[in-house]
């Protein structure tokens, strides 16, 4: 017996998700999160996800849920669930950039926001339950439906789009409540085989711990798949994760961090580098190279809440991010394995220290299916080993 589950498929910039109506879904949470795991294939051995719509990469693993806000100051609320591709985990505990770019689209293509007949431009005010923060999303529309066909291009996806035009309203402190969670814009700590090395904990968007990667003995100009390769690299940098997080005051303990959050993140200076499509960028082109681990592998273009946080980062006076970027306007050029993403941030001195303003970018996105997913009719029932 097999129960069906209105859903869409989305490439929400640089990544894909399946997406659904919060009214379709029902309201054991536990229950959500087997349908999750079952839609996308997780968990899977052999990391391919070949029995679901998952794509075997944290990209290409997530759930989106959208509805209508109660709030006076959003029209709909988004819940994005970081679905692991090895075990049975559906993660709430972080935000997602790229996949917030279709929630405007799909909320005015789900008439969960009307518009005005002839309207061209849609602006939907979108609550972020998983930061509980704010974005303004705008994009073109047409006889009532967002338009997809435009010549934006973004590094990492083949072919153009409209743009939407993500404005992330305070970003400051989304997963810990302050922008600087350990109060100072530089830290040190301690990391076995390597000894003491700065980092700067940034919270905007997503929390995020920068450190330099010649500090790790490694180059953020290089691919994804060379760096993965580096076992040793890969532990330091989760004992490096772990320690900011702790430090950010997310875990008491290295055993208690989650794996979403925060992300971990090797920075250099600018240099010539090669793209995932072969494409050579020359240090003119970038202010930045930066290379983010998500979900315990490095992202093959950058997580647009972190290429936001790094945008904020670099306007944080003592940051290591300032120190290496050496900006001087709110625009920032990051260099990513995909090519270079630019992200604008506005940073403002406070009675407390800086604070963040907005943070924000320009993405694409499309509809690409519509219909039902299917699962089991007998998935209703508590099954042992999920974790949520």
């Amino acid at each position: 017996m097999q129960n069906r589950l209105r859903a869409a498929f989305y490439r929400g910039g640089t990544s894909k998700a399946v997406v659904f109506n919060a009214s379709d879904l029902p309201a054991d949470r536990s229950f959500c999160d087997r349908i999750f795991l079952h839609v996308l294939g997780s968990p899977d051995a052999y990391g391919r996800q070949l029995n679901g719509m998952g794509g075997g990469l944290s990209s290409l693993s997530k759930a989106v849920i959208i509805g209508p806000s109660d709030r006076d100051d959003a029209d709909v609320d988004y819940t994005f669930v970081q679905i692991a591709v090895d075990e049975p985990l559906a993660d709430y505990g972080s935000a997602c950039g790229n996949m917030a770019s279709c929630v405007g689209p799909f909320a005015v293509d789900e008439g969960l926001v009307q518009l005005v007949p002839g309207q061209s431009e849609a602006l939907v005010r979108i609550y972020d339950t998983n930061t509980d923060r704010l974005y303004h999303s705008r994009f073109p529309v047409r006889e009532g439906k967002a338009v997809e066909e435009g010549d934006v291009a973004i590094p990492g996806v083949s072919g153009t789009g409209a743009p939407v035009v993500l404005d992330f309203l305070t970003p400051g402190g989304a997963a810990t409540g302050k922008l600087l969670p350990s109060g100072k814009a530089l830290d040190e700590i301690n990391v076995a085989g390597i000894g003491t090395i700065a980092i700067s904990l940034i919270d905007a968007a997503n929390a995020v711990v920068y450190a330099r990667a010649s500090d790790l003995g490694a180059s953020a100009a290089d691919l994804p798949a060379q760096l993965d390769a580096d076992t040793k690299l890969m532990a330091k940098l989760e004992d490096v994760r772990s320690a900011g997080a702790i430090a950010m005051g997310m875990a008491v303990t290295a055993d208690k961090v989650k794996r979403s959050t925060p992300k971990v993140a090797i920075v250099g200076g600018p240099c010539q580098f090669t793209s995932l499509d072969g494409a050579t960028h020359g240090p003119e082109t970038h202010d930045i190279n930066v290379r983010l681990v998500s979900m315990g592998n490095f992202h093959r273009a950058i997580t647009l809440t972190g290429g936001m946080c790094t945008a904020v980062a670099a306007q944080v006076p003592g940051s290591l991010v300032q120190d290496i970027a050496r900006i001087g306007g709110k625009d920032l050029r990051i260099g990513t394995p995909s090519g270079v993403l630019i992200v604008t941030a506005d940073v403002r001195s406070g009675n407390h220290g800086p604070e963040a303003v907005t943070a924000g970018t320009y993405r694409t996105q499309r509809r690409i299916m519509e219909g039902s997913v299917l699962y089991p009719a007998n998935l209703q029932e508590p099954q042992e080993g999920t974790r949520l």
